[in-house]
């Protein structure tokens, strides 16, 4: 529940931190100056969705991949009653 629970917070963090560097920076008005037409809640949606689905693959994969990495070999069933 907590690796779900950090999945999300991170890439909420993450809008949060390009929502908030778009207008500090005033790279909006920036790119309009320039004749740049850029929509701030698609640039957002498409984030969202590119890191989304990069954050789900690589939960998905963490614990193999830990598994993997480490060596371990699951038991599955006991050799003995200890």
């Amino acid at each position: 529940m907590m690796r779900i629970f950090l999945f999300l917070a991170t890439n909420a963090a993450v809008l949060v931190l390009i929502s908030i560097v778009f207008q500090v920076l005033g790279i909006e008005g920036l790119l309009a100056e320039n004749g740049v037409d850029v929509n701030l809640q698609a640039l957002l949606l498409f984030s969202a969705v590119i890191g989304f689905g990069g954050s789900f693959i690589s939960l998905a994969m963490s614990k193999f991949m830990a598994k993997r990495a480490m060596g371990v070999q699951v038991i599955e069933k006991p050799r003995n009653q200890n």
